[in-house]
């Protein structure tokens, strides 16, 4: 069991590429906002399924809803929102590799948060291991030359932070609500958490695109089977997230979830015939380093 969360994040990362490229043409008929919606509107009701099937085979009740749990809920909520919304903002300046290296120092700030927040425990060999996976994502990302674009053009850069920041802080709100939940199995407050999560958002970006966007909210619909794909790999990547988070930290999680990005990078070479480049392959390796020296550490 203390390893379980290792092939349930893997699981999670896998799910999650999918979904990305499941909603690859959504972006364009439905505005960033619309596709975004997606993933909450119809991975909805594939949770509720999750969750009433897991009721059923287990036959324990409904975890009790406490207002910790309420509360944690709704920040991982509103900070993924908010989170989705500043990094499509910095990418309107600055290239997909700029803002997505930025991005990429989530694992250091979940750490810290969690470290703060939620008490959970951080050794120097976590930090140093969770440093080399973040390196090797960098490496990765960034190409000769951005390095001094990061450092003089501020505002995308603090944009970038500031998103990568509350996608740490929805992992901790999550991880936070899920274990805030006083009885339940870990797979039965992961998905309760899930519902909850996905309920709050779909309430809340979909209201806003009823004030705001009605045209993309409506268009989901003439688009209905891409995306229903997209909302039950959606659903089934954020079910295995939070089960990876009712299992360990935060930290943990979000720090083998980097290896989607070699997923992505094999499903470039795969589906749209584009080759890794010999800096990739590079980051790919030195990720792949981080991540074994987590699990060591972890061990």
């Amino acid at each position: 069991m203390d390893f379980l969360w290792i092939p349930v994040t893997l699981a999670a990362a896998l799910a999650q590429t999918g979904r990305n490229a499941a909603q690859r043409g959504l972006t364009e008929r439905l505005g960033t906002l619309g596709a975004t919606n997606v993933r909450f509107l119809y991975g909805l009701p594939f949770a509720c399924a999750f969750l009433v099937l897991a009721l059923w085979a287990s036959g324990a009740p409904l975890p009790t809803l406490t207002s910790s749990a309420l509360t944690f809920a709704a920040l991982g909520a509103l900070a993924q929102i908010a989170a989705t919304a500043l990094m499509l903002q910095a990418m309107r300046t600055q290239g997909f590799g700029i803002v997505t290296a930025w991005l990429k120092i989530e694992p250091v700030l979940v750490a810290l948060i969690g470290w703060a927040v939620l008490g959970e425990p951080l050794t120097l060999p976590m930090l140093a291991a969770i440093a080399v996976a973040v390196a090797g994502v960098l490496v990765m990302t960034l190409k000769p030359g951005q390095g001094r674009s990061l450092l003089t053009d501020l505002r995308p850069a603090t944009l970038g932070l500031l998103a990568g920041l509350c996608f740490g802080l929805s992992a901790i709100g999550f991880r936070g609500a899920i274990t805030a939940l006083p009885d339940g199995s870990f797979l039965i407050r992961a998905l309760t958490i899930l519902v909850l999560s996905l309920a709050l958002q779909t309430l809340v970006l979909g209201a806003w695109l009823a004030l705001k966007d009605r045209a993309a909210l409506t268009g989901s619909a003439r688009a209905f089977l891409p995306s229903l794909a997209a909302g039950f790999l959606g659903a089934l990547a954020s079910a295995f997230w939070f089960t990876g988070f009712a299992l360990t930290t935060a930290a943990n999680v979000r720090t083998l979830a980097l290896v989607e990005v070699v997923l992505a990078l094999l499903v470039a070479r795969v589906a749209f015939g584009q080759r890794a480049t010999g800096r990739q392959l590079t980051g790919i390796a030195i990720l792949l380093g981080g991540v074994l020296l987590l699990l060591r550490a972890q061990a």
